[in-house]
């Protein structure tokens, strides 16, 4: 029997600001700093280290098979770093969702937004205590910086919907991230001069002391420029928060597990959802595995994979705005679907890559960069549409667990396929599943008719 959708009721776009939109742009500003120059470049490096020195090997040391005891469990000194990922990721799975409903009911947003984001910076800048042997200190201080990373970017994303009627959110969701991906690199790039500059060969604690000040400075870059949005955004609340009349913390629990009963009624939701977690998933992997395959499979020296990692952020900018102005010519679901069918070639392009040659992977950088962006920025804006009005935090709760929680699966698949192969180049090729996979199933969205059955007003141009 086929389904019968009534249009949804043309509603009028949000009343916000460009001062306020200006402001949360510079959230994204303000957080990615922690994204690039703390997660990607120095945090692993710089914690396996002080596990190391813990276990009782030699600072500088080649290789180390000691182990440390957390809680009593033995651990391998170079698996403690990604334990601590998983852990992290286990436990967002279970805060996430919870957070983005409290943020629903909540008359009082920013201040959820503060509470995650200054808890977050403090852990970071925490990190300066993170010295000798105290590498449980450093694991204690990195699960609750991104733990609350995750919670401060769910409340965030959930004023999205807020800031813009149904033709506005493209193009706003690209301008934050492009502005992200800039200020994350800028500041990865002075810390990355600053560790060329200072360090000293033959001198390992010097490196290390760097990398530890280049995390702290990470969190003072993410705390002072959250004053800016804390203080030009303002509150939207929805409905059910105006009613008040309860405690927002358990009134909080008790709509989530409102929503996930309710959550079959939007099957199309969940269907965009499903597609989202395989392509990302792709995404992520790519971007966690490329300074590996380059070291490994291509031979290249350090000095080009930073030059690239720098490359990829800055263009990243571009390609977000590019993207951005794309989707208004041919709407975000086709350009998302163009942005999967580009990485389909970036993964092709990256398979026949030379070995020892630094300007190919550079230029395949380039490509990544513009294509990063813009298709994380549209997918966020498209699931905006999708979303039943006042639920926009406790569903953004869930878009983060699809971004973040699953970013296992690829690594999974690249790990198991070399063990199989022995190749880094055939498990490269075996992350063409996630891009394939998800184009298709993004490509069933019916994407017209999930804004609808959500009961939004979808675009003028999909």
């Amino acid at each position: 029997m086929a389904e019968t959708v009534t249009p949804a009721v043309q509603d009028p776009p949000p009343a916000s600001t460009r001062r306020e939109r200006r402001g949360w742009y510079l959230y994204d500003w303000a957080n990615s700093a922690f994204q690039t120059t703390v997660i990607t470049v120095f945090l692993g490096p710089f914690l396996t280290t002080v596990t190391e020195l813990a276990a009782g090997c030699e600072l500088g040391a080649d290789s180390c098979e000691g182990y440390v005891h957390p809680l009593g469990i033995r651990v391998a000194a170079g698996s403690y770093y990604p334990y601590l990922i998983s852990l992290s990721v286990f436990l967002t799975v279970f805060v996430l969702p919870v957070i983005g409903a409290i943020a629903d009911r909540s008359t009082h947003k920013k201040r959820l937004l503060a509470g995650a984001a200054f808890t977050g910076a403090g852990a970071t800048i925490a990190m300066a205590f993170v010295t000798g042997e105290r590498y449980l200190l450093g694991g204690a201080l990195f699960l609750i910086a991104n733990i609350a990373f995750g919670a401060a970017v769910v409340v965030y994303n959930s004023f999205l919907p807020q800031l813009g009627g149904p033709d506005e959110r493209d193009a706003i969701s690209s301008r934050g991230w492009a502005i992200g991906y800039l200020g994350g690199g800028l500041l990865l790039a002075l810390n990355l001069v600053a560790v060329t500059v200072l360090s000293e060969e033959g001198n390992p604690q010097r490196t290390l002391d760097l990398a530890r000040w280049s995390i702290v400075s990470a969190g003072v870059w993410w705390a002072v420029f959250t004053l800016v949005p804390l203080r030009w955004l303002r509150e939207h609340p929805t409905a059910a928060a105006l009613a008040g009349g309860g405690n927002v913390l358990t009134d909080g629990f008790r709509q989530l597990g409102r929503t996930l009963r309710e959550v079959k009624a939007y099957p199309l939701t969940l269907f965009f959802l499903l597609a989202f977690l395989v392509y990302n998933d792709g995404i992520q992997t790519v971007i966690t595995l490329a300074s590996q395959y380059g070291t490994e499979e291509l031979k290249l020296e350090q000095s080009t994979l930073i030059v690239t990692i720098l490359l990829v952020q800055f263009l990243a900018f571009g390609g977000a705005l590019a993207l951005g102005a794309l989707a208004r010519r041919i709407g975000a679901w086709k350009t998302v679907l163009l942005s999967l069918v580009l990485w389909i070639g970036v993964i092709i392009a990256a398979f026949r890559l030379p070995a020892e040659s630094p300007l190919p992977f550079m230029a395949l950088g380039g490509a990544i960069g513009l294509v990063l962006g813009g298709s994380q920025a549209l997918s966020r804006s498209l699931f905006s549409q999708l979303i039943p009005t006042g639920k926009e935090g406790e569903y953004y709760g869930f878009y983060e667990i699809s971004d973040k929680g699953t970013s296992w699966l690829g690594p999974l698949a690249f790990g198991l396929v070399f063990q199989l192969t022995a190749s880094y180049r055939v498990g490269l090729v075996s992350l063409l599943i996630f891009f394939v996979l998800g184009f298709a199933l993004l490509a069933a969205v019916p994407i017209r008719r999930a804004i609808l059955a959500a009961g939004n007003t979808p675009p003028k141009v999909l």
